[in-house]
């Protein structure tokens, strides 16, 4: 007669089970099988495979819209991908840089390309000279490649801060629902900003402090918004030296690369043009930027909210005061801190600036901060309830962006 198992007994798995009367007395029980370790190739398929999809589906779902919406007569798909600054960055990477002011017919002062950062530029032309397409066609490949790398390190650090579902759902939010995720996928480079941004993030999370230093200094390079990522890592240095109760020397390191990338640009302007406000002089004469402490944004809605009747301030407006909204409503303590710090920065320096009020939803579209109480509640629902709202929301961010490039008269 064969011993019972005792029912505070836990069971182990039938290929392991040894019978009572087979162990010798006071044995410990056999360890349960270790798990088979996943294969280099199955980790990467994992990594890459959330963000692949995402990009696939968002991809084709604004080429589409855009190409649908495109007028008969229209310039065609290929020409509305390098709509408005995309041909100026496209003319930085063939040509280089201006060495002067630049003036009108009447002798005033006008903005020219020394007003964008290099680092997009520099890889349409190394992606160039890499594959001999012409440069209009890989400034659309930069933009890809580089929303590719922004989803997988989005995907990794939402991931880490909370779960695959959360993540994936995220990504989906923030390539196609976004009202100017198009932007993403043109010769622009805030897919560039955002792939910087967010691989700073994931590798400071990582503690990998080096690496995080030398991807915000490049985001410096990309657009001066970076001054948000330089902000979310001295957060992170900070966190970790409260906790380690010291700083070393990388931390440290990482902060000086961080700061280094923006001024370092600056630098190289003023001393190209022999003044030491040259960028900020030339934004100012090209495109009226500067910061006035969001006057002309409370201004805007107040307008535009009190008298206008035309659709795209009026809904401008109303989807910049949404995402203030998701913004004070990720503002909990289950928020990491540096995400906190970097989404919100965004926010802040876009809105605080004086720059048109039809290009402010593409200068936020990397924030990524306000799309995580979406996404985190979203990954909570039932799956037939998710994938509805995400269908929903994919089908407006895509119709809303393709409108904008085809319908309105000015630049996005």
């Amino acid at each position: 007669m064969s011993t019972a198992v005792s029912p505070t007994r836990p069971r182990t798995p039938s290929r392991v089970r040894v019978r009572d009367r087979d162990r010798a007395p006071g044995a410990p029980p056999p360890p349960l099988p270790e798990p088979t370790p996943r294969t280099p190739g199955g980790r990467i398929r994992a990594v890459l495979a959330p963000p692949l999809a995402v990009y696939a589906v968002a991809a084709g779902l604004h080429l589409l819209l855009l190409a649908l919406m495109d007028p008969g007569d229209g310039p065609g798909l290929h020409a509305r991908l390098l709509s408005w600054d995309a041909g100026l960055y496209v003319e930085i990477a063939r040509d280089g840089y201006p060495d002067s002011f630049t003036y009108t017919s009447e002798g005033e002062l006008t903005g020219n390309n020394l007003a964008f950062f290099p680092a997009y530029p520099a890889l349409v032309a190394a992606l160039h000279t890499v594959t001999g397409l012409d440069h209009t066609t890989t400034a659309v490949l930069a933009a890809h490649l580089s929303l590719l790398a922004a989803l997988t390190a989005v995907h990794r650090l939402l991931t880490r801060l909370y779960d695959r579902c959360t993540a994936t759902v995220a990504a989906v939010l923030l390539a196609c629902a976004q009202p100017m995720s198009l932007v993403f996928f043109m010769g622009y480079s805030e897919s560039l900003f955002l792939a910087f941004a967010a691989a700073t993030l994931l590798a400071a999370h990582r503690k990998a402090w080096l690496t995080s230093g030398v991807l915000a200094m490049l985001a410096g390079l990309t657009r001066p918004a970076a001054a948000a990522v330089a902000a979310a890592l001295a957060v992170a240095v900070v966190l970790h030296a409260v906790r380690a109760r010291r700083i070393g020397r990388r931390p440290l390191a990482a902060l000086v690369l961080a700061a280094s990338g923006t001024p370092a640009y600056l630098w190289w302007v003023g001393h190209r043009l022999g003044r030491p406000d040259a960028w900020s002089t030339v934004q100012e004469a090209g495109w009226g930027t500067h910061w006035d402490n969001g006057r002309s944004f409370v201004a805007f809605l107040r307008d535009t909210l009190h008298r206008s009747g035309d659709w795209v301030p009026v809904s401008t407006a109303v989807l910049l005061l949404l995402l203030l909204a998701a913004t004070a409503a990720a503002w909990q303590r289950t928020t990491w801190p540096p995400l906190l710090v970097y989404g919100t920065g965004i926010l802040v320096l876009t809105l605080g600036q004086s720059n048109y009020f039809h290009c402010k939803l593409r200068l936020v579209a990397p924030a990524l901060l306000f799309l995580v109480p979406a996404a985190r509640a979203l990954a909570r629902c039932r799956p037939r309830t998710t994938v509805l709202a995400l269908v929903t929301a994919a089908l407006f961010g895509c119709w809303y962006g393709a409108y904008m490039l085809t319908a309105w008269h000015y630049t996005i």
